[in-house]
């Protein structure tokens, strides 16, 4: 049975439509939440719709000019293109998920060997190798539970020390000692793993490090309970679905037919924006720690990595970064937005191979019981 959309309520639909052809990033949640606030108000006026629109698409301050002038053109048939002194779209940046893709404006460029951090778009396919060190994954998934931060839970559990009283091990105890109340049992908060937040750098500058990053991402989702992986170069891509399989081939297989920008450009604070914007993705990094596999060379503005890491630091429970060019002991960051960002990230950490990955992420819940 096909069910048609009511006529009033296309042009509302057809809003956030037409902002994402303009750049702007705007979720499927925010639709509903625009349709549902469009509902409370009445509305009585095009001026309550416009507060609707305002407050949850959520423009940026700096496109609220372009937000005002596509609001008008839509509905109130605004005559000539919105920003025509200002916007000026580029090439595009895609936020793909297991469900559907949105699509953001970004800068274009060249990039022919994908040996250097460019902000070009390169789109292929790739087949990626299965690891040579399996052993080392193994003995790496079975460790990480402990390794890493826990928090307390809402549970409690038995214990020889605690705040709380067991009142029902207390009462069978004392049954057995013929209703004397010997001693009383005890129980305790217990504490649950953190979640995981995993950013994977596969642009042409780290195309060396991008199968072994993936075959540990993998190995983590099946070892921790809450795991979210991300993929971006010139694109950011959910893999957390694909990565659930068991099988580590058939789940990169079928990761690697999603990523659709390897060996490409390199735009991190893009990324970042992009997960940022989209409120399920911000909601992933919210408490958790946040592990990026990346050599931090930003081809785009620095202030934009910049931004952005900010923004995902105030949210996450620590950030920790990862470079293959970290092999040195005594290296420092040579990329501008890497020194900014140094004094935000918890430690940034030697990625030039697998089993000095495995050692630096287990380390981190080491440095933090130190």
């Amino acid at each position: 049975m096909n069910t048609q959309v009511p006529g009033a309520v296309r042009p509302l639909i057809a809003f956030p439509a037409l902002l994402r052809g303009h750049g702007f990033m705007v979720a499927p949640e925010q639709t509903v939440s625009f349709l549902e606030a469009v509902e409370l108000l009445g509305p009585r006026s095009i001026e309550h719709v416009r507060k609707a629109a305002v407050a949850t698409l959520a423009p940026h301050p700096e496109q609220r000019a372009t937000f005002d002038a596509l609001f008008d053109m839509h509905f109130l048939g605004a005559i000539g293109e919105p920003g025509e002194d200002s916007f000026e779209p580029d090439d595009e940046m895609q936020v793909q998920d297991d469900i559907g893709t949105e699509e953001i404006d970004i800068g274009d460029e060249v990039n022919e060997t994908g040996q250097a951090a460019t902000g070009a778009e390169a789109l292929a396919v790739r087949e990626l190798r299965a690891p040579d060190d399996t052993d080392t994954l193994r003995r790496f998934g079975d460790a990480l539970p402990a390794a890493l931060p826990h928090r307390r839970g809402y549970r409690h559990k038995a214990s020889r020390r605690g705040k709380g009283i067991d009142l029902a091990r207390s009462l069978r105890a004392a049954m057995r000692n013929e209703g004397e109340v010997m001693d009383l049992r005890r129980l305790r908060r217990a504490t649950r793993p953190r979640p995981v937040l995993l950013l994977i750098d596969v642009s042409g500058s780290m195309k060396q490090r991008s199968d072994a990053h993936l075959a540990l991402a993998h190995e983590i989702v099946h070892a921790m309970p809450r795991v979210e992986v991300f993929t971006f170069g010139t694109r950011l891509t959910r893999l957390t679905r694909s990565l659930r399989i068991n099988n580590r081939r058939q789940a990169l297989t079928e990761a690697s037919g999603l990523v659709s920008d390897w060996d490409g450009g390199t735009r991190i604070g893009d990324a970042l924006e992009a997960f940022l914007a989209v409120p399920r993705f911000a909601g992933y990094a919210r408490g958790a720690n946040v592990i990026v596999l990346s050599d931090g060379l930003e081809r785009g503005d620095p202030t934009t990595m910049i931004r952005a890491v900010q923004r995902l630091a105030a949210r996450a429970f620590r950030i920790d970064w990862f470079t293959p060019l970290a092999i040195d002991p005594a290296y420092r960051p040579e990329t501008e937005a890497l020194r900014a960002v140094r004094p935000l990230l918890a430690s940034l950490g030697d990625a030039s191979s697998t089993a000095r990955l495995c050692r630096a992420i287990l380390a981190i819940g080491e440095a933090r019981a130190a």
